[in-house]
């Protein structure tokens, strides 16, 4: 993939957790080989504690690994629906947001007993600790995801305990199944991955990652689309903090971000000068403080572009995308970014100072325009920077802030619309051919708004 940037380029007490699977998503790649990513959270999970050991901490919304007073946690899940060999097991913990922090994770262990109570077990009945260890977690902070590679004990379907022990008398806290969205997961992977065959996937949404659940369930979407991932920002909410990405979107999107091509949102720049989100895509963003690039995909050539800085006539990133447009020898040109010129929706209305780089992309023949911004999903026909319907040479544009962020309504329905929903998330898949492309909305489990249909490039 060639990537074009602007220029110049600028030890804890014992934690036994016992987990179920609740949810299972299956990813398979095209190719001659296949992997598959199931994530599991939590049937029962509880910790013990020596100075009450006769009391039981089934419902707790935490489990505690500590060394003074002692503390140990335990966590069972049951592997299901796993077939081929698996190839990589992590056990993902998440720490509680009210907790300073500890200079020690704990040390995981495999258990030989899988049918421990979760509402039944205290210190004086606790099941032993007994298997090789796995893993450790070095200092942990508040609020923030930590994994423990686990590949060794999970060998395939069947029910794992697990457990955790420090020596260190600064405890650590971390979420229970009780908890919600930041339960713990165990998420299994089986064979292997290969690049994709045939044309190039284009797939991804904006408006993405908060406490909710929406962003879980359209990241499992990904867990089944191969190809490149894109984001049309508001990434993760709701200010875009170092913080929020680590706690909301690291454990749902995270997991492709070897593979996303982001663009940033207005809550991204909540944070000043939107470092959370430089910080964590890093050179996959662009230049820092920039944050428009371009890159190829086959016979596509892709541009992210960014509505939070100047996009006026004449401004650094309008000459920056007319000259990249001109320098390109690829015959379809897509391009995304965050705030939409057309829109139906009632809360946020057309972003007009948009428009210089809609006309730039129309006066270069490109093809197709993504946003996010408005959380809908909305798909107009090919139009003019004016809004006339234009099949000649107009670009057919989408919103699609469907990511995972709570659902807005429609107003009135502005000229050209051509197909809405507001009421599923999911993404928006585009299968890039030679000189054509199919576009498919995609629904998350449970939900069934559909929306696909084939264009052709100028």
């Amino acid at each position: 993939m060639d990537i074009r940037f602007p220029r110049p380029p600028v030890t804890l007490g014992v934690v036994t957790v016992v987990l179920a699977a609740t949810a299972a998503v299956v990813v398979t790649a095209a190719g001659s080989a296949s992997a598959a990513s199931v994530t599991f959270t939590p049937v029962a999970d509880t910790y013990v504690q020596s100075d009450t050991a006769s009391t039981n901490y089934g419902t707790s919304t935490q489990i505690v690994v500590d060394n003074s007073p002692v503390r140990h946690s335990f966590l069972r899940f049951t592997v299901s629906g796993v077939s081929g060999t698996v190839t990589s097991a992590k056990l993902r913990l998440r720490t509680i947001s009210g907790n300073s922090g500890s200079d020690a994770g704990g040390t995981f262990r495999r258990m030989s007993n899988t049918t421990w109570s979760e509402t039944g077990t205290t210190w004086n009945n606790q099941p032993a600790i007994d298997g090789a260890t796995l893993g450790t977690i070095g200092a942990v902070s508040g609020n923030t995801w930590y994994e423990v590679d686990v590949t060794a004990a999970v060998t395939g379907n069947g029910t794992y305990s697990f457990g955790a022990t420090s020596a260190s008398g600064d405890g650590a806290y971390y979420d229970t199944r009780e908890s919600g969205a930041d339960a713990p997961q165990l998420v299994v992977t089986t064979g292997t991955t290969t690049p994709p065959s045939g044309d190039p996937v284009f797939v991804g949404a904006g408006d993405i990652a908060d406490s909710g659940s929406g962003d879980s369930a359209t990241a499992a979407l990904l867990d089944t689309i191969p190809g490149t991932v894109f984001t049309t920002g508001d990434n993760v909410y709701d200010s875009g903090t170092a913080s929020q990405f680590n706690s909301y979107y690291e454990p749902t999107w995270g997991r492709h971000k070897s593979r996303t091509r982001p663009s940033p949102g207005n809550h991204d720049y909540n944070t000043s000068g939107a470092t959370g989100y430089y910080n964590y895509f890093g050179t996959s963003a662009g230049p820092s403080g920039r944050g428009y690039y371009s890159f190829d995909l086959g016979n596509w050539h892709i541009v992210s572009l960014n509505s939070n800085i100047s996009m006026s006539a004449g401004s650094t990133q309008e000459q920056w995308l007319r000259a990249d447009l001109a320098a390109t020898s690829k015959p379809c040109t897509l391009a995304y970014w965050h705030h939409p010129l057309f829109t139906s929706s009632s809360n946020h209305a057309p972003s007009t100072s948009t428009r210089p780089l809609y006309q730039a992309l129309y006066d270069y023949n490109a093809d197709v325009v993504v946003w996010g911004h408005n959380h809908v999903y909305e798909r107009f026909a090919p139009m003019n920077p004016s809004g006339g319907a234009d099949s000649s040479r107009g670009l057919r544009s989408f919103v699609a802030g469907m990511g995972g962020a709570s659902h807005y309504g429609f107003g009135t329905i502005q000229p050209n619309s051509e197909a809405r929903n507001s009421s599923a998330w999911g993404v928006l898949k585009f299968t890039l051919h030679s000189g054509s492309y199919d576009w498919q909305f995609v629904p998350v489990a449970g939900q069934t708004y559909s929306d696909s249909g084939t264009g052709n490039c100028h």
